[in-house]
């Protein structure tokens, strides 16, 4: 390996007595006050006291394999002394420890042949210890020209006002939305002139708009600049890995980030960090009415957690208008509560509807005038409007993933994402690690068919052909690139199957989860009909369904967290290439568990709870003794309300808020008690910014974030017909879980690292897929769930006075008591004269020749809500697809920008050509001897005319500057800027 020069070296500084002589620096420079702090690397010393054995047998056989020389003093080691050479420091006692070491001698030592510059304090004889790595200017221009970072250039033009009524609406609409707009820092042309983009190129430096070589380059670009040359960087010598991410996983080192931009308290009058402006103007709750600075969010965090605040931003602002009609759909099912004619007739006590027992044995018969308050609630979220909001829920789905994809190309054009080229990953630290078991395993079968080969061969009559036929062979397979091998569907196959089995197996659980649920609402119901008490007697239902739905949504919190941990493990079997391909599965396997564990219980209630309990005298039974549960007598809906509104409001109040919130706080008052506990080493520093960034929590991706909003879009989007005040109730949550993030990614976390994305990725097509899955949900929900099929039925086909008068008597069939079957019928009569009783189907009555048979109005209600799932479905199908013809992808402005910015681009470099076809035609003319035809000076010496003055160096004549191969016997000149 070559080792550095000694202008190279690690440098090793007092940084509380240097850092303290500049107070501008604030943690975030160097030593010297001046160069930048782009990456943090920090790496933990054991304490000697727990090492065990011969610490000068383990450095003797580090040595022994010839690869390193030895240092005369190596981290870790509390008593450095390079002042007495005599005194060689034999190195960490742990073999483990040692490999590190010599681990991270060659990656720092790659990196300052990467041309990064690396400063650490005095080591520690235990602790934690950080190195700080910066990247000059000529790396960050090599850097940004093989990223194609585009960059601000100096032509800029400015942009089209709209003019006349529309200019007008405009400015007045941005006048009204002044007091919502964050104060942020703006340029003073920012909004009326736009600078051309073009990738970074160091033959073309002159055209771009560099003020100032430190700043030219943001805060962000420079850590995602140092991120990709440490995630390049590799270490062949000490082990075979790849980048800082297989070295963290290694326990090389124990993380890697960059640094705040300082703290986020404002304090004083100077100015304000991006980090203070973002936490005065973003994170706080006080500011919730107030639009988000995507722009500094994007500039701060990157592009891929700027979209993702983006994107919640535009749903949480979209849910506006469907909660306004929510709510208009619920005041509408008050206001008609009064005048709806069924609910009427169900609390009409005149009408002496006599029911058949809730149960058996236990059970007596009971009036239906005693479900009047179930049916006047029921009427709230069944009615003829819900129809219009299913259907227009459905639009709204659709509405929204066209407008964010507007959205989304807008943020593109001004954030210079148009045109931008995926970038090759590099695989995971455990796809490397099974890679190179492979490749050893498969060199150390070679190597032993080789030795049987060979043996062979000497005992066979062509010895010397077949050795040299062998050898051949050898040193062809040789050479073979090292990473020729790659994982195939064999190496796969068992993650595969235990991920099938797995998820079979979660689902298994999560439908024993919801029928266990079932069992217990039908004990318990048993058994409290059976209490003596009548007050216990009469809320039955209504006791049973609300901790049946409590206990479903403990089950569901505590499977969510299950699931996501499974999720991460099955994920990890199936041996992803990259974290791309890693995070995708992951989200489908995390959403599917999820998906099915949140809405399991919905589903049940929705579709299947009393569709097979049966009939009176015919009852389906659970062990064989206990009944199967029936919906209320004001039908299903209301119960479907209840159980979507106690899970909705349940996850997000408990999941995604308190323990946001709380679990931080704990994971915090831990370390901090764990830090109390440990022994501290006497030291004088004081805090820096790497110290308190370290404190606080690493970044863990935007999965679950995404995840929990994807989740309450199918609570809104899904069973909506059920529940019209989901829409606003989620708005209530977003606007609090915007700010909640915000806070979270300001105060809590890690700076992470910043990534270029065009898109929020597979999350839109989970969220398109949900759309259309929720056109199918609402159809059957109005369909089979709700009344409203049964109540249009009767209105046009057997109503004999056109109006809804006579409908629950319509829908009850009749039963006669003597048909029970023993030991069914109730015990205790209260009414010893009931001959019959009355249930809810379209039956025939036991006087007719097909006693109990389904009649003809159950199959006209079938065939009808069929062909209204039909009818629906192509409905909305249709509509939606108008919509997403009607609304172009890309705005309009946007595209014409786009060519307008091409063709400017495209005059810029034709003119930039002729300057430089200009300036050789201007040095062939002043060659006064020709040495354009071949000929050289005489001497060796150029000649100038008499009259010639000093030449000026063109422009265009700095391509050349920052070449990478500099000829011999030249030096290059860096340009200062």
């Amino acid at each position: 390996m070559p080792q550095p020069s000694s202008n190279d070296k690690l440098p090793v500084v007092n940084s509380v007595v240097e850092m303290l002589q500049d107070n501008s620096s604030s943690g975030l420079y160097f030593a010297d006050g001046r160069r930048k702090v782009d990456y943090v690397l920090v790496y933990y010393c054991r304490r000697r006291s727990s090492f065990h054995g011969s610490p000068l047998q383990h450095r003797l056989s580090i040595i022994s394999n010839g690869s390193f020389h030895i240092p005369v003093s190596l981290p870790c080691d509390p008593q450095r002394r390079s002042s007495e050479p005599e005194v060689v420091d034999l190195g960490p006692a742990d073999p483990a420890d040692g490999e590190k070491v010599l681990i991270r001698e060659e990656f720092e030592a790659s990196l300052v042949e990467a041309g990064l510059e690396i400063e650490r304090d005095k080591e520690k004889s235990y602790g934690q210890n950080f190195v700080r790595l910066h990247a000059p200017w000529p790396v960050l221009c090599r850097e940004a020209e093989i990223l194609k970072v585009k960059v601000p250039t100096k032509k800029s033009y400015e942009l089209k006002r709209e003019k006349g009524l529309s200019g007008t609406m405009n400015a007045f609409w941005r006048k009204l939305n002044e007091p919502f707009q964050p104060k942020v820092p703006q340029p003073h042309d920012q909004g009326h002139v736009k600078y051309l983009s073009h990738c970074f190129s160091r033959d073309k430096l002159h055209l771009y708009n560099i003020k100032h070589k430190d700043t030219f380059f943001d805060n962000t670009t420079r850590s995602r600049i140092v991120y990709e040359i440490l995630r390049r960087t590799s270490c062949t010598r000490s082990c075979q890995t790849m980048g800082i991410s297989t070295l963290i996983a290694k326990g090389v080192y124990t993380s890697a980030f960059p640094l705040h931009d300082g703290d986020y308290k404002t304090s004083g009058d100077g100015p304000r960090n991006d980090r203070q402006i973002l936490h005065d103007e973003w994170a706080r709750y006080g500011a919730f009415y107030k639009y988000q600075p995507i722009d500094l969010i994007r500039k701060y965090f990157g592009e891929k957690i700027g979209l993702y605040f983006a994107w919640l931003g535009v749903y949480t602002q979209l849910l506006i208008p469907a909660s306004v009609v929510g709510i208009i759909v619920f005041f509408y099912g008050c206001a008609t509560v009064d005048t709806n004619v069924p609910s009427m007739e169900m609390c009409d006590e005149r009408q002496n509807f006599t029911m058949c027992p809730l149960c058996d044995r236990s059970c007596d018969y009971w009036d239906l005038s005693t479900a009047c308050s179930t049916a006047r609630a029921s009427h709230l979220f069944d009615n003829p409007a819900t129809v219009f909001f299913a259907i227009f829920m459905s639009l709204w789905a659709a509405m929204f993933l066209e407008h964010w994809k507007r959205r989304q190309i807008s943020l593109n054009y001004s954030w210079d994402l148009t045109g931008m080229d995926e970038e090759e990953e590099h695989p995971r630290p455990k796809y490397e690690t099974l890679l190179l078991q492979k490749r050893k395993k498969k060199m150390r079968n070679k190597k032993k068919s080789k030795n049987e080969s060979d043996k062979g061969l000497e005992e066979g009559p062509d010895v010397g052909k077949g050795k040299w036929r062998q050898r051949l062979l050898s040193a062809v397979s040789g050479m073979l690139p090292p990473g020729h091998e790659k994982l195939t569907w064999r190496d796969r196959m068992p993650g595969y199957i235990i991920n099938i089995s797995s998820i079979l197996f979660m689902f298994g659980v999560t439908f024993s989860a919801v029928f266990g649920v079932i069992i217990y609402r039908i004990t318990i119901s048993a058994l409290m009909a059976m209490s003596p008490d009548p007050d216990l007697k009469s809320n039955v239902r209504v006791t049973v369904t609300a901790t049946a739905v409590i206990i479903n949504l403990v089950v569901i919190l505590i499977l969510d967290e299950i699931y996501g941990s499974v999720a991460v493990w099955l994920t990890e079997l199936e041996i992803p290439k990259t974290e791309t391909d890693f995070e995708e599965r992951l989200i489908l396997k995390a959403f599917l568990l999820k998906f099915m564990n949140a809405y399991a219980p919905i589903f049940y209630v929705a579709f299947f709870k009393g569709r097979f309990a049966g009939r009176p005298g015919d009852y389906v039974y659970v062990f064989n003794d206990y009944r199967m549960e029936e919906c209320a007598p004001g039908g299903c809906l209301i119960e479907l309300c209840i159980q979507l509104s106690i899970i909705m409001l349940g996850k997000q109040l408990i999941q995604n808020n308190i323990f946001e919130i709380g679990i931080p706080k704990l994971k915090k008052l831990y370390r901090s008690l764990k830090d109390k506990g440990s022994p501290k080493e006497e030291t004088n520093e004081l805090p820096h910014r790497w110290h308190l960034d370290y404190k606080l929590e690493p970044f863990q991706g935007l999965t679950p974030e995404y995840m929990e909003m994807i989740i309450q879009f199918g609570f809104v989007s899904l069973f909506v017909a059920s529940f019209p005040l989901a829409p606003l109730f989620a708005l209530l949550n977003n606007v609090i879980e915007i700010r909640l993030d915000a806070k979270k990614f300001i105060t809590e976390l890690r700076r992470p690292d910043a990534v270029r994305t065009k898109d929020i990725g597979i999350w839109y097509n989970i969220l398109s897929g949900m759309g259309k899955f929720s056109v199918i949900i609402n159809a059957f929900v109005i369909s089979f769930t709700s009344d409203f099929i049964p109540r249009l039925v009767y209105l046009y086909m057997y109503s004999e006075t056109g109006t809804m008068h006579g409908f629950i008597d319509h829908t009850l069939s009749y039963f006669n008591v003597s048909n029970f079957k023993p030991g069914t019928a109730p015990t205790a009569l209260e009414d010893p004269e009931v001959i019959v009783c009355r249930y809810k189907d379209y039956r025939e009555p036991p006087w007719s020749p097909q006693a109990y048979q389904f009649s003809k109005q159950y199959w006209s209600v079938l065939a009808a809500r069929l062909a209204f799932v039909i009818l629906f479905q192509n409905l909305v199908m249709f509509l939606s697809m108008l919509v997403d013809w009607v609304i172009p992808d890309v705005p309009k402005d946007i595209s014409e920008q786009l060519k307008r910015e091409k063709t400017m681009l495209v005059d810029v470099f034709l003119r930039e050509e002729k300057d430089k076809i200009q300036l050789i035609q201007n040095l062939f003319l002043r060659d006064p001897l020709g040495r354009n035809q071949g000929q050289a000076p005489p001497n060796g010496q150029e000649q100038k005319p008499a009259n010639a003055g000093p030449r000026t160096r063109s422009r265009a004549a700095s391509f050349s500057q920052f070449s990478r191969q500099p000829s011999p016997g030249h030096t290059v000149k860096h340009t200062e800027v």
